[in-house]
């Protein structure tokens, strides 16, 4: 399991900050939280795009590489999706300016 994995090569807990949609609430993901005392999970109010970071990656991606583009295939839109993902990952800046716009702060335990 992914989660899993990142315990283990991350080596301590892990805090998952997840909207409202109903698979990030099915009984079995409780169960599995439940019985992980290294992992936490936070919900976001049911509508709250502004307090989600990964809304102002969207919008980087829609205003750069997903902007002026005729897309000709299904796969065209995911290699340009991927694309301005891969840049961003290496933009600390870019992460860390979503992050800015939520008001929200991480605070190292």
């Amino acid at each position: 399991d992914l989660l899993i994995a990142a315990h283990q090569q991350l080596g301590g807990p892990i805090v998952l900050i997840w909207d409202n949609l109903n698979v990030h609430k099915a009984a079995d993901l409780r169960e599995f939280a439940a019985a992980r005392d290294w992992l936490t999970i936070y919900y976001l109010p049911p509508y709250a795009p502004d307090l989600n970071p990964v809304e102002g990656i969207w919008s980087l991606l829609r205003r750069g590489w997903l902007s002026n583009v005729v897309f000709s295939t299904p796969e065209h839109l995911i290699q340009r999706i991927r694309r301005g993902l891969r840049h961003i990952q290496y933009r600390s800046d870019l992460i860390d300016g979503c992050l800015a716009e939520t008001g929200l702060t991480i605070k190292p335990t």
